[in-house]
This record gives C-alpha cells, structure tokens and sequence, in this order.
C-alpha cells in the first residue's frame, strides 16, 4: 500500500477515484491518519467466540461517521489499480510509451519512457514505485 503522503500527493495532482467496493481510503487531519478504511457493501470483522476465531457481522459499527464527503477523504490505490492509472496516462503520450517494473536492493524500481527520455522511479514496495511514476506524469 502507498503512504498517505503520496496518496494525497495523487490527488493534489488530479488522480480521480471512481469508488468501487474495496477500495481503500483515509481520512487524514481527523486524528486517523494512521487508520486505513475499506469500502464494502457489509461490515465484517474477525473476533473470538467462545475462545473460537470467527468472522462477525454487523450493520453498524461502535464508532460510527454517519458520513464524509469523498472530497475530505483520500484514496489509497492498491498496486494493480495505480498500474492501470499508469497504463492508461501512458496511452496519452505522444510516443510509444514503455512502462517495467523491477526488483531492486532498495525494493522496486518502476521504469517509463513516457517520450523520449527515460525515467526511474524507485520505492520500498511496487506500489510506490508505481504511484511516484504516476505522480510524475500527473504533474508533468
């Protein structure tokens, strides 16, 4: 999963969120920052029933937001979601655009050549590598 801070970065840049069941967001400057939260139809959870580990279901929560806008929130893409968004940014680009990931020392290295000069980006997993990668083509 990507840091929050590149997260927003993405979205200061124009990444749009279609919202779809599972996916993950944030709610940053409401002292969750370091919550992650999951859209889903049902709210499940995994407790201990009698010493037994079981998944329980429940309409409403114990802490309970009755709502947010999705305009307070932020969208946490998942690896296979920002590789789609890079993906599609590169089909714009004027250029036959090439687009690789690989693994490195320091953890992934996402390689685009969104034109005619190469770029790296490197991150500790390749989710980041591939939202850095995405950030740079949102500014560019």
């Amino acid at each position: 999963m990507i840091s929050l801070t590149l997260a927003q970065q993405l979205k200061a840049a124009g990444l749009v969120w279609h919202t779809n069941n599972y996916d993950f967001f944030a709610i940053p400057d409401r002292e969750l920052d370091d919550r992650v939260f999951v859209l889903a139809d049902m709210m499940a959870y995994t407790e201990l029933v009698q010493g037994w580990p079981v998944v329980a279901f429940h309409g409403t929560a114990e802490w309970a937001l009755d709502y947010i806008l999705t305009r307070e929130v932020v969208w946490m893409p998942t690896e296979e979601q920002l590789r789609e968004a890079l993906e599609a940014a590169l089909q714009d680009a004027e250029f036959p655009a090439t687009l690789s990931l690989a693994r490195v020392d320091s953890g992934y290295r996402c390689h685009i050549t969104p034109g005619t000069e190469p770029q790296a980006f490197d991150g500790p997993t390749a989710s980041e590598a591939y939202g850095r990668a995405l950030l740079f083509l949102l500014e560019g």
